[in-house]
């Protein structure tokens, strides 16, 4: 069983042993799509050494320098996260996780976002999810290390595939919500014309912009639903014709 369209990303991973153990993990589970962002040591014999013989999944591993672009082209992106934010996302279990992950991955690419070992994932950079993914632990000792992390959601992914679940892709459902830079475009432009019209305060935003991103991905518009929006913000932008 093949998973070409479920992309693990690590951002930041500091440690190449703990990149190959995520290499040798997804072959487990039969995951083949590892995307790094900006790792700190790239390759690396020891991260050879921890693949023990998953050494085709970092050949083929791509590796980007932000995660705007690592999941430009992905409709359904979750972000692993140990601790509570500030504003409230959408928190799935890993079951959950995983079916949604693979629900998508039957009309596009997905992708399951992990953090840096010491600080996980950043605001800016779960900005990008729709939604996150929390594995319980024990609070006595919540650490988790990051291989273990990626075999646990990769796992849950196989039981889900194994389950041969109705998927939306298969459901003939129409909705097919559009690839990330698209959406990404549109808070780019939606935040320019905020500035624009004096709203946004671009030295004191405090969360407006993180409010209406969460918004926005959650709402995972498809591509016409972007277009129109965009062509709204364009009319706002032209100058309004003189009132007779």
């Amino acid at each position: 069983m093949a998973f070409p369209n479920i992309r693990i990303v690590l951002v930041r991973p500091q440690h190449p042993g703990n990149i190959g153990a995520t290499a040798r993990a997804m072959k487990n589970m039969g995951l083949s799509q590892l995307t790094l962002v900006a790792p700190r040591t790239f390759p690396a014999d020891e991260a050879v050494a921890r693949a023990a013989g998953a050494d085709d999944i970092l050949a083929g591993a791509r590796v980007v320098a932000s995660v705007r672009e690592a999941v430009a082209d992905c409709p359904v992106v979750v972000a692993t996260s140990a601790r509570p934010r500030t504003i409230t996302w959408p928190c799935l279990t890993p079951k959950a996780a995983a079916c949604a992950l693979w629900d998508g991955a039957q009309t596009a690419p997905v992708a399951l976002l992990f953090g840096a070992e010491r600080t996980g994932l950043t605001n800016d950079e779960i900005d990008f999810a729709q939604a996150l993914v929390q594995i319980p632990v024990d609070p006595v000792f919540p650490s988790l290390n990051l291989a273990a992390a990626v075999q646990i959601l990769c796992y849950e992914i196989r039981l889900s595939a194994e389950a041969e679940r109705p998927s939306a892709g298969k459901s003939g459902a129409a909705h097919q919500p559009a690839p990330q830079e698209a959406l990404n475009q549109l808070i780019d432009h939606l935040e320019k014309v905020l500035i624009d019209i004096g709203f946004l305060d671009r030295s004191n935003p405090r969360k407006l912009m993180r409010r209406l991103i969460r918004l926005f991905r959650r709402a995972a518009p498809d591509t016409n639903e972007i277009l129109i929006l965009r062509g709204i913000l364009s009319a706002i932008e032209r100058p309004y014709p003189p009132s007779e």
